[in-house]
């Protein structure tokens, strides 16, 4: 781990206190008896890669099963398009991508370009079932073995094919089928790496679990979202608050509480004893996220006093725990896809809109300052009250960067559906002369011309990821076969 993951602090300060506020265990369940659900196990994600082509010699031969066999011919990309180089550059750059992405790339011993390895390789990607298939095909002709490969083999698939390897449109059947997200560029490494990410975020997310803690349950209970197969666990609202209440301020807690403090770039109008609060709710929130072996947590917060979560929230998301307020199921499952397809943390927020300037702005009091990851640059902030007070416990004014590009997205569980607009923040207006919640940030959404036509519904979820980068939304979307919104 890096020196500054430790909540931010240099790792001579970290090492000065024992209970340091990281969302990587030091506040978790003290004892094996408190854990009453093991987390979920964990498997990485498995991508077979086959490549489609003929050796030279077997067109020269006459021997290749197309049409163009009589004549030696070599279609599109043509005898000079050098596939086995080729291949052996994809394979090097693919490789390095799997080790990066902790993902499994199972590569075919050698290019098929045989009806009956066809055959055999579909035959053999169904047994193992592996959770995609990559075909990268060199050859003009072979289209129609990609598609079959790509669709009788897994639920999701990726099929890639330069530029210059097909003649005239590419097939519609590649570019339209659900489940089948098609490359078709030239040399684009980035979007192979989007679509990896994509197959990366579909398995995870699949094998999370998600704590609620509301007060809408009285007894521990489960369900699942049955598009993404997270799995939900219910808690009381009164378990959280009987592991706040019996935390005794301590020594270390005063500590963090400095050490918060110190951070920040001002604290207006915040007491001594709220930042305290706010180190003993991190550690709750920690605790019984341990006790159900939860990868993410929602939390019906509002009415909490000075139990409240935000700070603990801010510095889960920054260290890639989803945590998402207000019971709010869509925009936490949002998050999680967010932390496997960019490694970044989100906003979940409430929309406004500046409708004279067709802006967009969202407004919460959980923000990140950790926007960029873990090991990301610091976003300044400002301690300042929840801004519904109830008491004034502390809450983050995180300030976003001018000409951050940023994609607002959101899931909707049980919908079959998701929606992603990229666009670019211009401020974090300060308050007043706004209103909303502790952090503000204004952002002009890409090539709309109402912007409240954007509207994605509560708590939507803000990334601070490029335009490009957002393309592995779409790519997720599709390979999961869900409605697609947005301008991406």
């Amino acid at each position: 781990m890096c020196e500054s993951c430790e909540f931010g602090f240099d790792r001579r300060t970290f090492l000065g206190s024992t209970l340091a506020l990281t969302a990587t265990g030091s506040f978790s369940a003290s004892s094996e008896e408190e854990v009453r659900i093991p987390p979920r196990p964990k498997e990485l994600p498995v991508i077979w890669v086959v490549f489609l082509y003929p050796p030279a010699e077997v067109v020269y031969a006459g021997q290749l099963e197309d049409q163009w066999r009589t004549h030696q011919w070599f279609t599109w990309p043509g005898n000079q398009f050098q596939p086995e180089d080729q291949e052996r550059k994809f394979t090097e750059k693919l490789k390095e991508m799997g080790q990066r992405l902790n993902v499994r790339l199972h590569f075919a011993p050698q290019a098929i370009y045989q009806s009956a390895k066809v055959e055999e390789f579909i035959q053999a990607a169904k047994q193992a079932a592996p959770d995609a298939v990559l075909v990268i095909n060199f050859w003009n002709t072979f289209a129609e073995w990609s598609f079959r490969i790509a669709t009788e083999t897994c639920a999701r698939s990726i099929v890639y094919q330069p530029v210059g390897s097909n003649h005239q449109l590419p097939r519609e059947y590649l570019r339209q089928t659900p489940g089948l997200w098609y490359i078709h560029s030239i040399e684009n490494w980035s979007e192979l790496e989007r679509s990896l990410r994509a197959v990366r975020a579909s398995k995870m997310v699949s094998q999370s679990r998600l704590l609620r803690v509301s007060t809408r349950v009285k007894n521990v209970t489960e369900e699942g979202d049955r598009d993404l197969g997270v799995e939900i666990v219910h808690v009381p609202t009164q378990e959280l608050i009987a592991i706040f209440d019996a935390i005794t301020p301590e020594a270390p807690h005063f500590l963090q509480a400095q050490q918060l403090k110190q951070m920040a770039a001002g604290v207006w109008d915040v007491a001594d004893e709220y930042l305290v609060e706010a180190v003993r709710a991190h550690q709750a929130v920690q605790t019984i996220m341990a006790r159900y072996g939860a990868d993410a947590v929602t939390i019906e917060c509002l009415m909490l006093k000075q139990r409240k979560p935000c700070v603990s929230f801010a510095i889960l998301n920054g260290m890639l725990t989803p945590a998402g307020c207000e019971n709010m199921v869509d925009g936490t499952i949002t998050m999680m896809i967010g932390r496997w397809l960019w490694d970044r943390a989100g906003f979940m927020h409430n929309p406004e809109y500046d409708t004279s300037e067709n802006l967009y702005m969202g407004a919460h009091c959980t923000c990140a300052w950790k926007l960029h990851g873990p090991t990301g640059p610091d976003q300044k902030f400002i301690i300042r009250p929840f801004f519904h007070q109830l008491p004034k416990t502390a809450a983050l004014d995180v300030q976003w960067t001018p000409g951050e590009e940023v994609v607002l997205a959101k899931y909707y569980s049980g919908g079959k559906k998701i929606c992603g607009w990229t666009g670019e923040v211009l401020t974090s207006p300060p308050c007043p002369p706004v209103g909303g919640c502790a952090t503000r940030v204004l952002v002009r959404i890409d090539k709309v011309e109402d912007v409240c036509s954007t509207y994605p519904g509560i708590h939507p979820i803000l990334f601070c990821v490029s335009r490009k980068e957002a393309k592995a939304l779409r790519a997720f979307a599709h390979l999961l076969k869900l409605e697609w919104i947005g301008n991406i």
